[in-house]
């Protein structure tokens, strides 16, 4: 008996400082068997205490009266599906007639603390059907991305969501975005793991780093071109509208719109070219917009101007194209001039990393989802790379990217270097790299020995 006793304390030991220095762990040996246990034994307790029934049909009630016996109890949704993940559980649910999918939703915060679990979140999945998603520790404290991702053209696991789920930019779905946040915010470590996630695709990528290129020059083995200060800037700016005009101009060319074409073979963008027709697509990393809009004399307002509109261009149009914009910066307001509104209009995406101001924050949130302002600048400056991530829908999420080093995502990008393709309208602005034939310059003199 002392022996079981000794072996029972041990155990008892292991699963608390397992939970406490690696909740992952937990969860994955002792926590879910605990967790389904507890949701299903609690279930319709925990749904009637928050609201989450309905009374019996009259029929039932009536004939508990003609047969003398109790009346029936209130109904709770019914359980599809209860699947455990590696960081929670997944709960499919069958709403009853009355019942709405916002009920639930509603509902999320009771069901947190009445399962003891760390988050829930709800959504829609058709009529009368609703996910319910429980995390069972805080997957953002420290982020591990799950090994096995799907994988589609254009579509880049870029951080984990706070229902465990991961995060992905899809670029044909959300053709451009804006990222945001302060000094220190994580939000270069997010554009590494962009970068990091398109090296090995069959894309070509464009940077415009105005700070003297120190962000992503160390990754210019991987870029088709790349600017670092606003003159280069705004001609590469000028290159990419012009290889935006040709491409529509062979998008018109292979329409071939006639009686006897079906609809799937008529071309309006370039996925629907064929392979040996199709442009490589274009993401365009802008690091610091501010950067292209401040001015101080009339020369560099000309500039300005210049720059601002081939953007709100390229945003307007270049998706067919297959030219995307990830624009980024610390501040983003309309205090930048004429054009920055219109600008914003157009980037469907948004993310924000820790900002100073809620003005940032409103101009990221507040014409799609005013309630996400709020959480956005309530990030604590010590959880570097927590960030808002919301998009036209008026949804959102709390996400996290996985740290990565600037030496990773050099070598991955040097991995993949046999990717970068070569661009006519860009070749002016390709990197000169240390340890090529011709001898490394500034950028800027690149480009304009070459113009």
């Amino acid at each position: 008996m002392t022996g079981f006793a000794v072996a029972l304390v041990l155990v008892v030991a292991a699963v608390g400082l397992l939970r406490w220095r690696r909740p992952a762990w937990y969860w994955l040996t002792f926590g879910v068997t605990l967790a389904v246990v507890r949701v299903l034994v609690r279930y319709g307790s925990v749904m009637d205490a928050c609201g989450l029934t309905v009374p019996p049909p009259r029929w039932r009630l009536a004939l508990a009266r003609v047969t003398n016996r109790p009346i029936p109890e209130s109904r709770s949704p019914r359980i599809l599906r209860l699947r455990p993940t590696r960081t929670g559980l997944v709960l499919r649910l069958k709403l009853r007639p009355g019942q709405d999918a916002f009920d639930v939703a509603a509902a999320s915060d009771r069901l947190r603390h009445s399962f003891s679990m760390y988050g829930v979140t709800s959504r829609e999945l058709r009529s009368g059907v609703v996910e319910v998603r429980m995390t069972g520790y805080d997957v953002l404290k420290r982020v591990q991305m799950p090994t096995e991702k799907e994988t589609r053209p254009m579509r880049v696991p870029v951080a984990l969501r706070q229902d465990g789920s991961v995060h992905y930019r899809a670029y044909r779905a959300i053709p451009h975005a804006l990222t945001l946040g302060a000094t220190e915010s994580g939000k270069s470590v997010y554009q590494r793991n962009l970068v990091a996630g398109l090296a090995p695709m069959d894309v070509a990528l464009v940077g415009i780093d105005c700070k003297q290129g120190v962000e992503l020059f160390p990754l210019a083995r991987r870029f088709s071109a790349l600017a670092d200060d606003p003159d280069t800037a705004a001609e590469v700016l000028d290159a990419l509208v012009e290889r935006m005009k040709h491409i529509y101009q062979v998008i018109r060319a292979q329409q071939r719109i006639t009686a006897d074409v079906p609809d799937a073979e008529i071309a309006a963008d370039i996925w629907d070219l064929p392979d040996h027709l199709r442009p490589v697509p274009v993401v365009v990393l802008v690091d610091e917009v501010a950067e292209l809009a401040l001015y101080a004399n009339k020369e560099e307002e000309k500039r300005r101007d210049r720059i601002i509109t081939d953007l709100v261009r390229l945003a307007q149009l270049g998706r067919a194209a297959g030219i995307y914009l990830e624009i980024c910066g610390q501040r983003f307001g309309s205090e930048l001039g004429k054009g920055i509104t219109m600008l914003r209009a157009q980037l469907t995406g948004r993310t924000a990393h820790r900002v100073n101001d809620e003005t940032s924050a409103n101009m990221a949130f507040g014409d799609i989802a005013p309630d996400a302002v709020l959480a956005a600048i309530q990030i604590p400056a010590e959880t570097r790379g927590l960030a808002i991530a919301g998009d036209a829908s008026g949804g959102w999420h709390r996400i996290r990217a996985p740290h990565t080093s600037l030496r990773q995502a050099v070598n991955i990008c040097n991995r993949h270097a046999d990717r970068t393709p070569e661009l006519p309208e860009l070749a002016p602005f390709r990197p000169r790299l240390p340890g090529s034939d011709a001898m490394p310059v500034s950028l800027a003199k690149a480009s304009s020995a070459t113009t």
